[in-house]
């Protein structure tokens, strides 16, 4: 096949799907909700939208308890993982069965200016509030009025690329 070849869709089931796993990503967990309604995602797809001001955005799915969350609570922690924290990606993953607020067991864990957690080792935790939510289709993509950054110490981020997790 060629670049330029289009696959129909009656040919292949994700078509989409297939070719986003070339894309490498970061790796982040998203977490939001307070107390026992606690929960996250992990996610590539977060990123920052402008620096001024500071926006971030990410996608969620609708079905998800953390779209609840945020939805609910109106906040939300970007967490960048290091190389070294894939348990913890694949615990926000549902991997093993965890939901809600076990999938915080196992690491240290602060509240931020709007009550979202974020992880105490990551490369990077990024809070905020919701500026505007776009819903489409089987997913929302979340805007984020940045209220709070912590910056860890520098290190490999842990990406995703083809189904497997790696390092930068």
């Amino acid at each position: 096949m060629t670049l330029t070849e289009r696959i129909l869709l009656d040919e292949t089931r994700i078509p989409l799907k297939f070719a986003m796993r070339h894309l490498a990503g970061a790796v982040s967990v998203v977490t939001a909700g307070i107390g026992d309604e606690r929960t996250g995602a992990t996610v590539t797809t977060a990123h920052s939208l402008s620096v001024e001001p500071e926006v971030m955005v990410v996608s969620i799915n609708l079905d998800s308890s953390t779209w609840a969350a945020i939805s609910r609570h109106r906040h939300f922690c970007v967490n960048v993982l290091r190389a070294d924290q894939m348990a913890i990606a694949e615990r926000f993953a549902g991997r093993g069965g965890l939901k809600g607020s076990a999938r915080y067991e196992g690491a240290s864990w602060s509240a931020l200016a709007t009550g979202a957690l974020a992880l105490e080792d990551a490369l990077a935790a990024v809070d905020c509030t919701v500026e505007d939510t776009i819903v489409r289709h089987s997913h929302a993509l979340v805007l984020g009025s940045v209220r709070h950054v912590v910056s860890g110490e520098p290190g490999p981020a842990l990406i995703y690329h083809h189904g497997a997790y790696g390092s930068s």
